[in-house]
């Protein structure tokens, strides 16, 4: 081991350091001979180490033989031997796909993942696996993706199905966090996988029905409270491990936050209902119009384990005066009656309070429902809002404003007018958020007159007192992270009533993670797995493609303005076959570097079963 090593990344995994453990060399440790050759930077996702290069060609014959592409070749130099661009002039205008088997087949760390660099501890799945690492389903992305490419859209959508029972919703709501992990997005932009999702579930054939598993009945019995994503996902999984499973929804109609949060106009209730009647004919019964205030009164009913997943429907207040006033609303409510049929007057002007998908849900909404002029007032900058960026630009080109840097302070009904008093802000050191603090600008108020305030400032749960579970911060409900297990024996929880306002995709997991445990608890295996996709052998080949880095991705056909806002017509229209089959192909597909065969080791000392050899003493 030279001094160099112990810096090293590889330290320890370095395939010539188990060669020599096995060999057993003994001596003065190795000086670190620096060659003062090139170190190459300038690709976005890896470095290679010149002066690391043992000249053993691997890279070369792997992106040859295995990938199809020849984008590197040896070349001789008169200090030494090692592998450039086949042009000779970069990896771009070779026809490199930034694959990364190069680096995977690298014994020496030479070839070196930019990230793995300085996160030596970085899990190997995150690496070579980003996308699905970072859903929190672990949908199989990249083969999707990949089955997307190649214009096998129901087959991609029987994998995402693996894991979702919701794969149009979320092609539609999801804040896709596969997407932020991307490694595409070093090049142009990432893949745009939701999209995929959308398009594979616009195109189901149905035979993804026929491998569904069916259990024989358990004669176990289960109460799930709340028919979210959460409480619909552990009741679908529940059913098919051969339990009998009651969903209790509050409301008139199922899907939760769905169903009542999000507009039509973004995920059309036709859509959601029909992936709902499949939870149904899954076996899952849903009771609507019934609220459940105590737990044990399940217990008595013959239920053998509950699942607590009731949402988080209840809107916070602003904690300004005024803001009882008549012509105030909080958004999960507005949203909620608007979505069930029932109308509510805004009037013309109306003012919008918050920075997240609601309260730009809420502003659209107004829009649509007669509002002449809406705005949004938001107490930072537009870097700041969490909302997605994609709704903030659907928001602007629909003409809705957005007052950055103010606070409302008070509200004063005069009439039938709202005075909305506004302080300006300007951003300090960043808070618990992440985010820079927002701080009052003394002697800045300024007054503004509006028809109605909609406060969207955020929503926690409503929790029941005859529920008797442990409560954390924000009224939410504590559990197991792992299990979702409450403080009570035979109740789970999960969704919102847990995390606080969160995403569908993490609802949907966190019902996956109880289906799971609820199932070993009533004496299942808590294997929720299927197969539901035809198998299919992953070629390693790639294939060269011209223009490859310049691919980008193709943009969402929508509704134009003046046809959308005075309605709740879907805007997004989802991509054709042909955009959606360019979009699958961009990828890089990175996970399939994990199927390149490993090379031949000696085995690690004391892992072998044959002596090691006499140590070698070098001289």
């Amino acid at each position: 081991v030279t001094q160099r090593c112990v810096l090293c990344p590889y330290n320890g995994q370095c395939e010539l350091q188990q060669v020599v453990d096995y060999i057993g060399l003994e001596g003065e440790e190795l000086t670190w001979q620096y060659r003062g050759l090139p170190i190459d930077r300038d690709n976005p996702l890896f470095e290679r180490d010149y002066n690391l290069c043992i000249s053993c060609s691997r890279c070369v014959n792997v992106c040859k033989e295995i990938r199809g592409i020849e984008a590197i070749k040896m070349v001789d130099h008169d200090s030494g031997r090692w592998p450039e661009p086949s042009d000779g002039k970069s990896l771009i205008d070779s026809g490199c796909k930034y694959c990364s088997a190069c680096v995977e087949v690298c014994p020496t760390g030479a070839l070196i993942d930019k990230v793995a660099k300085w996160r030596p501890e970085i899990n190997h799945e995150e690496l070579t696996n980003p996308c699905s690492y970072a859903c929190p389903a672990h949908i199989d992305v990249p083969r999707y993706v990949r089955l997307c490419g190649e214009g096998r859209f129901a087959e991609a959508l029987a994998v995402i199905r693996e894991k979702v029972p919701f794969p149009g919703a979320l092609g539609r709501v999801c804040i896709h966090p596969c997407e932020q992990a991307c490694r595409r997005e070093a090049l142009n932009e990432p893949i745009s996988i939701k999209f995929l999702k959308w398009a594979a579930a616009e195109r189901d054939d149905g035979q993804w029905l026929k491998l569904a598993k069916k259990t024989p009945p358990t004669g176990k019995k289960v109460a799930i409270i709340g028919s979210g994503p959460a409480g619909l996902t552990a009741g679908y999984y529940l059913a098919k491990q051969g339990h009998a499973v009651t969903v209790f929804e509050a409301l008139p109609e199922p899907g939760g936050m769905m169903r009542v949060g999000i507009p039509d106009y973004r995920l059309p209730t036709e859509k959601l209902n029909a992936e709902i009647d499949i939870i149904r004919k899954a076996g899952v019964e849903i009771k609507l119009n019934t609220r459940i205030e105590s737990i044990d009164d399940l217990f008595t009913q013959g239920y053998d384990a509950v699942f607590a997943a009731p949402g988080a429907h209840q809107g916070m207040k602003m904690g300004v005066e005024g803001e009882d006033a008549r012509g105030v609303f909080d958004g999960a409510t507005f949203l909620r009656e608007i979505n069930l049929g029932r109308k509510i007057d805004t009037g013309a002007r109306v003012a919008v309070i918050g920075g997240g998908n609601v309260a730009i849900d809420a502003a659209r909404v107004s829009l649509r429902t007669g509002a002449r002029k809406v705005t949004i007032v938001y107490r930072r900058t537009r870097a700041e809002m969490p909302a997605s960026p994609e709704e903030v630009e659907a928001a602007l080109e629909e003409e809705i404003e957005i007052m950055f840097l103010a606070a409302p302070v008070r509200i004063d009904r005069v009439g039938n007018v709202l005075n909305l008093m506004c302080t300006r802000m300007e951003l300090g050191e960043p808070d618990a958020s992440g985010r820079r603090r927002p701080i009052p600008i003394r002697d800045s108020e300024f007054a503004t007159e509006f028809d109605s305030i909609i406060a969207a400032i955020g929503q926690t749960p409503d929790i029941p007192g005859g529920f008797n579970l442990k409560l954390g911060r924000g009224n939410t409900i504590q559990t197991s992270s792992e299990t979702m297990a409450s403080s009570t024996k035979g109740v789970w929880a999960g969704g919102d009533a847990v995390s606080g306002p969160a995403s569908v995709i993490e609802a949907i997991a966190a019902g996956r993670k109880a289906a799971v445990s609820i199932d070993k608890y009533l004496g299942g295996t808590g294997d929720i797995s299927e197969v539901l996709a035809p198998p299919s052998e992953l070629s390693p080949c790639v294939g060269k493609d011209d223009g490859f880095f310049e691919w980008t991705r193709p943009p969402m056909p929508a509704l134009p303005v003046e046809k959308r806002i005075d309605n709740f017509e879907e805007v997004e229209l989802g991509l054709g076959d042909e955009a959606a089959a360019k979009e699958g192909k961009r990828c890089l597909q990175c996970a399939v570097r994990c199927i390149i065969t490993p090379p031949p080791l000696p085995p690690k000392p004391g892992k072998n079963k044959h002596r090691l050899r006499q140590k070698v003493a070098l001289k």
